[in-house]
């Protein structure tokens, strides 16, 4: 009985021997082998590995992947005018070379995040320094954002390199501290409202100018027609008359007649108008008389 345990005891020791000497590296990850505190090995590739146990050697990992790294610092950089201005910001970055980043920097990606969080706010602050808040927020931005890219590589590859890779920076935001924002409102709304009653103003002066030439056009347009009518009214009219005239040549008689019918005509215009007419003296009635037949008399013998 004593044998049996002391063969499992042995096999459970065996195991964690093994275990201890055995390691696998993820496809996301550095593996890097420390012997007494020193680096004796690093692993880029993923899959199994053997090292000895501890003491005598460890392993950590360290990610290999893009990693982002945001602003936290909400304290107001001056411009070139002065003018006190908070951005936000981040960096894309990822460890390259692990032995120079654990040398220089640390042994986890906080360690690099804290440093480099430093130096890019100290070259955010030096750039800004010298542009103006219409250069900030303009297309000189992109010309900033890559300034402050070339100030931190320059940092992070100098002469104690860190072994990590800027791949981009990028302003997020721009804008004024809170003791000005309310101010810098209200002069962005009186200047819109300036730009807005011009607009109306320029809007109006070209309405008017608009009606007044659409008035004169109509009364051009109107005059020109009144025109138009009355000469051909006039033409109507020396037509009419020519051809009463020669009607009345032809038939002087039938002519006055019937004048005197369109005279009557109008004169009734409605049904209860009334006319009190002399038949001895209306030359309509001797019309009407002299049109009759002739009666002939008798005498007596």
């Amino acid at each position: 009985m004593n044998r049996i345990g002391l063969i499992f005891s042995s096999i459970l020791f065996a195991l964690a021997i093994a275990s201890s000497t055995l390691f696998v590296v993820d496809q996301r990850q550095f593996g890097v082998v420390f012997a007494l505190g020193q680096i004796k090995e690093v692993i880029t590739e993923p899959g199994l590995n053997f090292k000895l146990p501890p003491p005598f050697q460890n392993v950590s990992y360290i990610d290999k992947r893009l990693l982002t790294l945001d602003s936290t610092d909400n304290e107001p950089v001056l411009t070139a005018e002065k003018q006190r201005v908070v951005i936000d910001w981040y960096v894309r970055w990822r460890i390259s070379e692990p032995t120079e980043y654990i040398r220089n920097v640390g042994t986890n990606e906080a360690a690099g995040a804290s440093q480099l969080n430093r130096v890019v706010r100290n070259a955010f602050q030096e750039e800004i320094n010298k542009r103006t808040v219409k250069e900030l927020l303009s297309v000189k931005r992109d010309a900033l954002m890559q300034d402050v890219k070339g100030e931190v590589l320059s940092q992070v590859r100098g002469a104690k390199p860190w072994g990590v890779d800027v791949i981009d920076v990028r302003i997020t935001r721009v804008d004024y501290v809170d003791a000005i924002t309310e101010s810098v409102y209200r002069r962005m709304e009186a200047e819109r409202k300036r730009v807005a009653n011009e607009l109306r103003s320029t809007g109006g002066a070209e309405g008017e100018k608009i009606r007044a030439d659409a008035d004169r056009q109509r009364e051009v347009t109107v005059a020109n027609a009144y025109r138009d009518a009355q000469k051909i009214k006039g033409e109507g009219d020396a037509e009419a008359a020519r051809i009463y005239a020669e009607a009345f040549g032809r038939d002087p008689q039938f002519a006055q007649f019937y004048r005197s019918l369109d005279a009557y005509k109008a004169s009734f215009s409605k049904k209860s108008d009334v006319m009190v007419v002399d038949p001895s003296s209306s030359e309509f009635f001797k019309a009407l008389r002299g049109a009759a037949p002739a009666v002939p008399v008798t005498g007596k013998k």
